[in-house]
């Protein structure tokens, strides 16, 4: 298996959860095959445990990447790191695909994931899963300012005020703010908090595009699998574009 080339033109291409439709979503594995291939950037969730460490898994409890189910946010880390996760593809394009529990995957936490980024050269998109507690935010970032790369990564979110907390304490930031659906309120708060757009890329439309644009702000869409949408979004200027299997 190999990712699919497009036409990208000018945009640039995220791996979501790292290189997802080879390797098992949001592992090293995948986001080491991402950093081996052209990407700008590499696209992960983080959730907080019950003792308050970041570790990188999408859901919020790991019955579907894994034969074990626990609730990540209720469970301490050294628990979550226990879990071995299933070897899975989330998009099968020819190669086999195991539902078997494999011992060197593992849920990978913030510096693990940062490691690899950084050794890749490769921008961190961050997306902060659920509501987090400010304290959390602050802890976060300060982890993040630790490990020596905050000015290479990207933060993004569904809940607005974690994009706020975090327009706070990172003034310079680059933020994107998760939407499923455009409309005037998502463009005022994109004014007011200096925010981009993270936004299903069904709902964008060259007039939408257009005037996302002409206030000044930056468009990532996802998450788009197909090469001929991909070429589509890109032939009207999208900024980055954000994929499993494409490149």
């Amino acid at each position: 298996m190999n990712t699919v080339k497009f036409n990208k033109k000018n945009a640039l291409i995220i791996a979501h959860r790292g290189l997802s439709g080879i390797e098992t979503e949001n592992t090293n594995s995948a986001f080491v095959a991402a950093g081996n291939r052209s990407y700008f950037g590499i696209e992960t969730d983080i959730h907080v445990t019950a003792d308050e460490k970041f570790v990188v898994i999408h859901d919020e409890t790991t019955k579907r990447v894994s034969n074990v189910t626990i609730n990540v946010e209720e469970t301490t880390y050294e628990k979550v790191r226990a879990v071995k996760l299933n070897n899975i593809c989330r998009y099968d394009l020819g190669g086999v695909c195991k539902n078997d529990a494999r011992g060197d995957i593992i849920i990978p936490n913030l510096e693990e994931y940062v490691g690899i980024c950084r050794k890749y050269e490769k921008k961190c998109v961050l997306e902060l899963k659920n509501r987090f507690e400010k304290k959390h935010i602050k802890k976060l970032v300060d982890e993040l300012k630790s490990l020596d790369y905050i000015e290479n990564i990207i933060f993004i979110s569904f809940s607005f005020e974690n994009m706020t907390d975090l327009r706070e304490l990172l003034p310079e930031a680059k933020l994107q703010y998760l939407v499923s659906d455009y409309n005037k309120k998502v463009l005022e708060r994109l004014n007011k908090y200096s925010l981009d757009l993270d936004i299903e890329y069904t709902e964008l439309t060259e007039k939408v595009i257009e005037e996302v644009h002409k206030n000044g702000h930056l468009i990532n869409c996802w998450t788009v699998d197909n090469k001929e949408d991909a070429e589509r979004l890109a032939l009207w200027g999208v900024d980055y574009i954000t994929t499993n299997i494409l490149e």
